[in-house]
């Protein structure tokens, strides 16, 4: 079922906002499978009715929440991309983390709360603008720094950037007890990169002498 209408008024824009934040508040205490669209309105404080207005099943909530999480993302990137262009490999991927694990942690800590949800299940429609916006930061750090232009794993460090390195922040910053500190899962992140780099510019000299 689709989503019936979509927000057009101020108060309808709300509603829909108290309904995507409800559902955090849900997932932040129980699991995802025992939400209901009855349990979200309640908290959201609105009817089943209305909520019904907006979002045909719990599923569509469950995607504005995982598309919440992603523009969220996109949009701390896209902000830090000035600042992370003009570093070293190493020193922008810390840069990124630093600023991921400050967007986590805003409205009391809610992706966090969420963080099994967000971490094992973002669908890949939400996963992908994650991924481009990594893509269009890399192109202008290569147009910055072009000796890294020949570099051939660009593409592998986006992907373990997305798929690895924001889940293991998420889960690293959820946890009671986490296995390493924050400091030490982000420098080892960005030593990784830098080691990537280093081995293919050195197989790249041998290669071309």
């Amino acid at each position: 079922m689709e989503r019936t209408r979509k927000p057009q008024q101020e108060r309808a824009k709300k509603t829909v906002e108290a309904i995507i934040e409800a559902g955090f508040m849900f997932i932040s205490r129980q699991s995802k499978e025992t939400l209901t669209t009855t349990k979200v309105a309640d908290i959201a404080g609105v009817s089943v009715g209305t909520l019904y207005e907006y979002f045909g099943n719990k599923e569509e909530i469950l995607d504005a929440m995982y598309a919440r999480f992603s523009e969220d993302v996109t949009a701390m990137l896209r902000e830090v991309t000035p600042e992370v262009i003009r570093k070293t490999p190493d020193q922008g991927i810390l840069h990124i983390l630093q600023h991921l694990r400050e967007m986590l942690s805003r409205d009391n800590q809610r992706y966090l709360h969420c963080a099994a949800l967000l971490s094992q299940n973002l669908p890949e429609q939400h996963v992908a603008p994650i991924r481009q916006v990594l893509a269009t930061l890399s192109l202008q750090y290569l147009s910055r720094n072009p000796e890294y232009i020949n570099l051939p794993n660009l593409p592998v460090m986006n992907y373990i950037m997305t798929h690895g390195g924001i889940a293991a922040l998420v889960h690293q910053l959820s946890s009671d007890d986490p296995m390493v500190t924050f400091d030490e899962l982000s420098q080892g992140l960005a030593t990784m990169a830098r080691h990537m780099i280093e081995g293919s510019r050195r197989d790249a000299e041998q290669a071309n002498p």
